[in-house]
């Protein structure tokens, strides 16, 4: 399975990468939500985005309608992983259409419940 990771800050993208190669994905990762929806369109198999909020040219909360907005995406998990943690706010990205939102500090194990509870972990190789 294929996720892509979708926040500003490289160091941010690659801890997320690396838990999700941990729990057996294969990943990709985007700058910003312009960027993540150009990767969506070349990409065809991706399962799962975890999408920052804040981010230059298209913010998280933009590029999740943007992905909701588009009939071929409609199977993507969304989950946010950021540092907004007003109820506002994760009411409105969950309303716009993420499945899931996981508030930054967090720990491997946190991702791994939310995409347990998500039903989008890989399956695991057999032996």
């Amino acid at each position: 399975m294929k996720a892509l990771v979708i926040d500003d800050s490289r160091t941010m993208r690659r801890i997320v990468a690396g838990v999700l190669k941990n729990l057996g994905y294969d990943t990709l990762e985007a700058g910003d939500g312009q960027e993540a929806l150009n990767v969506l369109e070349s990409e065809s198999d991706i399962a799962l985005c975890c999408v920052d909020w804040n981010m230059p040219v298209m913010d998280g909360l933009t590029f999740v309608k943007e992905v909701r907005a588009q009939a071929q995406w409609r199977d993507i998990t969304l989950m946010m992983v950021t540092t907004e943690s007003e109820h506002g706010q994760i009411v409105r990205a969950l309303a716009a259409g993420a499945h899931e939102y996981l508030i930054k500090p967090f720990t491997p194990e946190a991702i791994a419940q939310k995409l347990d509870f998500l039903g989008v972990l890989p399956a695991e190789e057999p032996v």
